[in-house]
């Protein structure tokens, strides 16, 4: 686990060598959060990112030292984290950087004082310095800048101590610094993902939890199949995961420490259980419940214990349940109606009514972190991944196959990250898609995926 990840004002004594004086190497500002400070205050037209040459060369060092996290040291770890940017950036759609092994590599002291003209030569209009600094205590420092090349201006710098094993997040953080500061968006590169592994014949599939970061690095698998394993998603504030586990047949629903793998019980029972979700306070689970053949919502408290507060009571399956991200309202499925529709109802249960009137069904709604979107799996014929405003208009499809379904966010709400089977095979994977619906990619996994959960930037 990191030791320490934290934004840092740079001492003058990490700065490379032409860095020496105050006057060269100001303290850098924290990383830029949200829509402030960007060049643009929207994404949605692409063509203007997709034309804008960024240039990634391997990150500096001041000298070669062995690393816990790369046996040819400092100055292979320096490529590998610049292409780990890179990575991030062409993954997201908006951008076409060239890495590391395209570029010419700069030394050390060009880090704060780039050759400008050399750059601009390349055609490249922004420029993405760094270096990798090994610590006394086995930590690593990472410094990131970005330039404007034409205008010979720097635009935003940060610095991370990460310990060595997880020099990964230093390279997040720096995609996210130039990501943010190019496209005004929020962040979201550093952050986790959790999944439901599959494996085994179709009938006696064994469900496992695992997680892994954004980019697919870093897998994991958390529980061994012997329960079956259901429905994850992140808590609040990353520490655990909530998951529906079934044991010798009884569902129960579990918080998953993070840091010390134990597992805490928040309530079990008989009659069977779906679709545990946190509130976004982390005060609530709401779960849905089928008893005496009528399927409702449930909320309870996150500490476990005590007693389920049921919020929806009428005829029909009601399951699902999502936050708005200020937790006043609740969006769910419902075949009250007669069909699978979408609903919204107060965090309370109150004012229940209909938004999707569109023919087909609608399942699995989940609230954009934003709050301006819903996305939901229609079904009508094909499953597609679609959204919606929250009044339930501006129905948009972002794919279109033969069954994509339970969409989950990404942290500032610009990617929706679904699970996609295989016609035919019924092979099962973890795809993503921009809002543009252009920009598709598969995740790897060392095995079949389904229902995956985008948890938050990660602190």
């Amino acid at each position: 686990m990191i030791a320490r990840l934290a934004l840092l004002a740079l001492l003058l004594a990490a700065m490379p060598a032409a860095a020496q004086t105050p006057t060269s190497a100001p303290t850098p500002t924290p990383m830029p959060t949200g829509e402030a400070g960007g060049l643009s205050g929207s994404v949605s037209d692409e063509s203007e990112w997709q034309d804008l040459g960024i240039a990634i060369p391997g990150f500096a060092t001041d000298a070669e030292v062995a690393t816990g996290a790369n046996s040819a040291g400092t100055g292979a770890l320096g490529v590998s984290l610049a292409r780990v940017i890179t990575d991030d950036l062409k993954n997201n759609g908006l951008f076409k950087p060239v890495g590391p092994d395209a570029l010419p590599r700069p030394g050390y002291a060009q880090i704060t004082a780039p050759d400008f003209a050399v750059w601009s030569g390349r055609s490249a209009e922004m420029l993405v310095h760094g270096y990798v600094r090994a610590n006394p205590d086995g930590q690593l420092t990472v410094g990131c800048y970005l330039y404007d090349v034409a205008l010979h201006q720097q635009l935003a710098k940060a610095g991370w101590v990460v310990g060595a094993g997880d020099w990964r997040r230093a390279a997040h953080k720096c995609a996210d610094l130039v990501y943010s500061r190019l496209s005004g968006e929020s962040p979201f590169f550093d952050s986790r993902i959790a999944y439901i592994a599959e494996t085994g014949p179709k009938d006696h599939r064994v469900k496992r939890l695992a997680v892994m970061d954004s980019d697919g690095a870093n897998h994991r698998f958390l529980t061994g199949g012997q329960a079956l394993a259901l429905s994850p998603r992140y808590s609040p504030d990353y520490g655990s995961l909530l998951y529906l586990s079934y044991v010798s047949g009884n569902p129960r629903i579990y918080a998953y420490d993070l840091a010390t793998s134990q597992q805490r019980l928040i309530t079990q029972s008989r009659n069977p259980t779906f679709a545990p979700r946190w509130s976004p306070d982390g005060r609530w689970v709401l779960y849905s419940m089928a008893v005496g053949g009528n399927t409702d919502i449930y909320r309870v408290s996150a500490r476990g214990g005590g007693e389920s507060q049921r919020l929806t009571d009428g005829p029909g399956i009601d399951v699902g349940g999502s936050y708005s991200p200020d937790g006043s309202k609740i969006v769910f499925e419902s075949d009250r109606s007669g069909s699978q529709q979408v609903y919204v109802m107060d965090a309370d249960g109150a004012n229940q009514h209909r938004i999707s009137f569109f023919g087909g069904r609608a399942a699995t709604p989940e609230w954009s972190p934003r709050g301006d979107q819903i996305a939901f799996t229609h079904i009508a014929g094909n499953l597609r991944i679609a959204v919606m405003s929250p009044a339930g208009g501006a129905l948009r499809y972002l794919t279109d196959t033969w069954q994509d379904e339970a969409p989950t966010w990404s942290p500032n709400g610009r990617i929706v990250q679904f699970f996609r089977t295989t016609k035919g095979t019924g092979h099962t994977a973890i795809w993503q898609v921009d809002l543009t619906g252009r920009n598709e990619r598969r995740l790897p996994t060392p095995v079949d995926a389904s229902d995956p959960a985008w948890g938050p930037v990660r602190p």
